[in-house]
């Protein structure tokens, strides 16, 4: 007998928005396109290539459907 296992990346919502702030511990606050500020951690395969985020970047965040105030930093824009 299979289960069905829902996969999580299919239920998050992609935005793109700017670093406004840099807070401790890794996160900071993102500015989102719809004016929206969230906090946002940077995702594993960014901190493993040790992409730099500094403030005014553009950033892809994930959001989850089931808290919109906090993200993850998929992508920097160039």
């Amino acid at each position: 007998m299979a289960v069905n296992q829902n996969n999580d990346s299919n239920n998050k919502i992609k935005m793109l928005g700017k670093i406004t702030e840099i807070l401790q511990g890794g996160q900071f606050k993102v500015k989102l396109e719809n004016d929206v500020i969230v906090t946002a951690h940077v995702s594993g395969k960014m901190r493993v290539y040790k992409i730099n985020i500094l403030p005014g970047d553009t950033v892809e965040v994930e959001l989850s459907p089931y808290d919109l105030t906090r993200g993850r930093i998929t992508y920097r824009q160039r």
